[in-house]
């Protein structure tokens, strides 16, 4: 079970890592140069977001839960840390049409990841039903 958490945290401190590496790209691109400070803690912040997201999957592992359950909380959780994480480094301004639009934002990103991960193990759950049913 350590192995499983110390895997997870490292696997969201990399995708946190990708995000920044898109990010400066995109700055790169359009010949935007931020301080050093701001890039250090905005990468602090992907990592933390990572972080998060690589621990709060064992949710999606708790037999005694409905799948409802289970994607109502995480998406709850999910949100909550990200504004407590987007507010104060300033990701997301304290504006009316700001906090609507990352909202909106957060939500299509959440469901297409939820989908994603959902048709993959689906498709896993047939391969091994046709695997049992070849036996």
């Amino acid at each position: 079970m350590i192995f499983e958490v110390v895997k997870r945290i490292f696997t969201g401190i990399a995708w946190g890592g990708l995000v920044t590496f898109f990010s400066l790209t995109v700055l790169m691109i359009n010949d935007i140069n931020p301080d050093i400070s701001t890039i250090w803690l905005y990468m602090l912040a992907s990592f933390v977001m990572g972080i998060y997201f690589g621990l709060a999957a064992f949710i999606f592992i708790i037999d005694s839960w409905s799948p409802l359950k289970k994607t109502v909380i995480h998406f709850s959780l999910s949100i909550t840390v990200y504004f407590s994480i987007a507010f104060p480094i300033g990701w997301v301004p304290l504006t009316p049409l700001a906090i609507i639009m990352s909202s909106v934002s957060f939500l299509l990103f959440y469901i297409v990841f939820w989908s994603g991960y959902t048709l993959y193990y689906k498709k896993i759950e047939e391969s091994l039903n046709d695997s049992l049913q070849k036996k």
